[in-house]
């Protein structure tokens, strides 16, 4: 049976595993001081348009997503034994795998830092969903990644609709192809209690920025790289194919 409000409301809240259910909302990134609250504030002129503070935070975040949501596929083909949950899990790998690769190719390009270690919000989903089993995961499972998902996709939206730079606005049209995607198949376990989603979407809790953000990763520190599956039938971003006929502005 789906969580209640009330269900869920334990299950989120409380110690390191408070959440915001917006599994990709933190205000500032990596590498970069964030001297203004100002998104569109300009941080960079690149060849590709200009990068502006929330460009380079969606790049951030679209990366940040895949560091937990692609183990939490592992973990589901690990753990459960319900088809739909399964089908799921090898979504969120084949979509993230391919989302971490173009992350990786356009943010060098960009001057943008990458964590290599979700946040201690993300990371909390993570830890909860590896103490459950059985039915709970996957209901938990499924609701979980619903609003985690369903919390991000008007910001896709918005990063596509007011984007000068070309990179990122390829990004966000991969990305809103994949959360889409993920939304659905979460929606066809039969598990998600949709009254709950989205009370927990529009009103979440507020937690302090260092639960949001992704820790610096130590110098040095090689990158860690989410493979896409031998199967995948996603693909990450060609670079030619979305620069040319496609200029920034």
């Amino acid at each position: 049976m789906p969580l209640s409000r009330n269900m869920m409301g334990t299950l989120f809240v409380g110690g390191a595993l408070a959440v915001t259910l917006s599994a990709l909302a933190y205000p500032s990134m990596l590498g970069l001081s964030t001297v203004s609250t100002s998104t569109d504030r300009v941080i960079a002129n690149t060849q590709w348009g200009p990068l502006t503070e929330g460009d380079r935070d969606f790049v951030v975040k679209v990366r940040a997503a895949g560091l937990w949501e692609y183990p939490l596929g592992q973990l589901g083909l690990q753990k459960s034994q319900t088809p739909a949950v399964r089908t799921a899990s090898n979504h969120l790998i084949d979509g993230h795998g391919a989302l971490d690769t173009s992350c990786r190719k356009i943010a060098p390009m960009l001057n943008i830092q990458l964590p290599n270690v979700a946040s201690p919000q993300q990371e909390g989903f993570v830890a909860q969903l590896k103490a459950e089993s059985g039915k709970q995961f996957d209901t938990d499972f499924a609701n979980i990644l619903r609003m985690t998902h369903g919390s991000i996709f008007n910001t896709i939206a918005k990063i596509r609709s007011t984007t000068k730079n070309t990179l990122v606005r390829a990004l966000a049209d991969q990305a809103n192809d994949t959360v889409l995607d993920h939304i659905t198949v979460m929606e066809k376990t039969g598990l998600v209690d949709f009254d709950t989603t989205l009370f927990n979407q529009t009103t979440p809790p507020k937690l302090p920025q260092s639960d949001l953000t992704p820790p610096v990763p130590p110098a040095g520190q090689p990158m860690v790289v989410l493979n896409p599956p031998p199967t995948a039938t996603s693909t990450p971003l060609d670079l030619n194919a979305a620069l040319s006929g496609n200029n920034a502005g």
